[in-house]
């Protein structure tokens, strides 16, 4: 018998090959559905979290939300209840007045046999005169709060000004030391039987003063322009060796010129550390000649953008445009350059010479009022006066001389003594305040504050200082007792 093509042995592999494959294609099958399943349970697992989550999230947030509604609500119930019981107290009071007018007018009605037009405008007077004193206090009341906060805020920005501002101590003088490379040249100074130290002191006006300190000389005079002139000659006389009376003129001459242009660009720098421009060229070499002078041991120069820089920093601190008050601050003193040649204070002087050259009326203003010679009615004025008045009187600012520091102490505490009732006067803080113990079976509390008043105005009227003096009167009284 013949064997069948589909159960041979061939046939057998055949087929079993196909089953084994066909299991293992089921197998890969059934993997990749169970991987899909997993991830599609891992997806669904992931999206009922995040639903969950947002679900929690609506829910805080709404409970957040029921929160502020029920606060919000609370607040209004709160503000109608204050709304009632104000509006009850308002008609409560209404009605009160309305009573209380009502008697009133019954009672001038039959006491005084007026009309009730009369009664109505007696009435109304009398209200009129009540709103008034009200008014009044209230008035007063305002003006007294005003007052306390524009000193502290005036004390604010003044404090802030000197603050930012940071100056070093001056301490000028009318003694010029300059050194000489050896001894044989104070002969040659000197010259024959004195010839070149005469020449020298008749063309620059300044002392030549030769004594034993080795290597040395001193120039000494008042005006610091002519002892800078002097010393730059001197200078140049040692340098060249050349030491006669031509020669000293001639070097005079140039020096003289080379002090001028140093004061012209004295005054350019000045207007370039003050942020001020357009100035007048002669107002800019008498402005940097300043460098040259003193006031009370304060260079002025210093003293001017000083006071420049503090008015500018008060002025941007009120809201005040600060160039004009720069400008003002910078000049004030500019009439001091110009007192031995002309009559007058330096402010009136220093405000005609800002007047002559193209200044603003606002600046000339200020410039003349910094010193109260002139009543100041602009800001630009008082925050020139004030800058003037920090840069002056902050310490190590100025010094003076021993003997005008305890005369004018000793006038301070005359000045005290000289009112009755006065026990006893110091003069405290190197004479910035006096304070003044009264006697208090003499003296009470009005004659007290009368005292003080009195001082103060003698001191502002008899001396000249910078800052201000504190006057302090204290009255103070005892009573004691023993017990045996």
């Amino acid at each position: 018998m013949g064997t069948s093509a589909g159960t041979g042995p061939g046939g057998l592999l055949v087929a079993g090959s196909a089953g084994l494959l066909l299991l293992v294609l089921a197998g890969l099958v059934i993997g990749r559905l169970r991987t899909a399943r997993r991830g599609a349970l891992a997806e669904v697992e992931r999206t009922r979290r995040w639903a969950e989550e947002q679900a929690v999230r609506q829910r805080v947030e709404l409970a957040r939300r029921e929160e502020g509604v029920a606060e919000g609500l609370l607040r209004l119930r709160r503000r109608e209840d204050e709304l009632v019981e104000r509006s009850a107290e308002v008609e409560r009071s209404r009605s009160e007045a309305e009573a209380l007018v009502a008697r009133r007018v019954t009672v001038l009605e039959r006491a005084a046999g007026l009309s009730p037009d009369q009664a109505r405008a007696e009435l109304r007077q009398e209200a009129e005169e009540s709103a008034r004193r009200e008014a009044a206090v209230t008035v007063r009341e305002i003006e007294r709060e005003a007052r306390a906060e524009g000193e502290r805020r005036a004390r604010d920005i003044v404090a802030g000004a000197i603050q930012r501002l940071a100056t070093e101590q001056t301490a000028e003088s009318a003694v010029t030391v300059l050194r000489l490379p050896n001894e044989d040249m104070k002969g040659r100074i000197i010259g024959r039987e004195g010839r070149n130290i005469r020449a020298f002191e008749a063309v620059t006006g300044v002392n030549l003063i030769i004594d034993d300190t080795p290597e040395s000389v001193q120039l000494s005079c008042f005006d610091p322009v002519r002892r800078e002139t002097a010393r730059l000659t001197l200078e140049q006389l040692v340098e060249d060796g050349r030491i006669h009376p031509t020669r000293i003129e001639h070097l005079h001459e140039r020096s003289r010129e080379e002090v001028e242009q140093r004061c012209v660009r004295a005054g350019e720098d000045a207007l370039l550390d003050a942020r001020v421009d357009g100035l007048h060229p002669e107002l800019v070499r008498t402005l940097g000649s300043l460098r040259f002078r003193a006031s009370y041991g304060q260079n002025v120069l210093g003293h001017l953008l000083e006071s420049a820089h503090l008015a500018g920093m008060m002025a941007a601190e009120l809201g005040v445009d600060p160039e004009p008050v720069r400008r003002a601050a910078l000049l004030h003193d500019i009439g001091k350059a110009l007192t031995h040649e002309a009559e007058g204070s330096h402010a009136a002087v220093g405000a005609e010479l800002a007047r002559r050259y193209g200044e603003s009326p606002e600046v000339v203003h200020a410039i003349a009022a910094h010193h109260n010679e002139v009543d100041p009615h602009t800001v630009t004025a008082v925050l020139t006066q004030a800058a003037d008045g920090c840069s002056a009187g902050r310490p190590g600012a100025r010094k003076e001389s021993l003997e005008l520091y305890v005369r004018r102490l000793a006038r301070l505490e005359e000045i005290a003594r000289s009112h009755d009732g006065v026990a006893e006067v110091y003069a405290m803080q190197a004479g910035r305040e006096v304070r003044v113990m009264v006697r208090p079976d003499a003296v009470d509390d009005l004659g007290a504050e009368l005292i003080a008043r009195e001082v103060a105005r003698q001191v502002s009227t008899e001396l000249t200082y910078p800052g201000q003096i504190r006057v302090t009167v204290v009255r103070e009284s005892r009573a004691t007792a023993v017990a045996g």
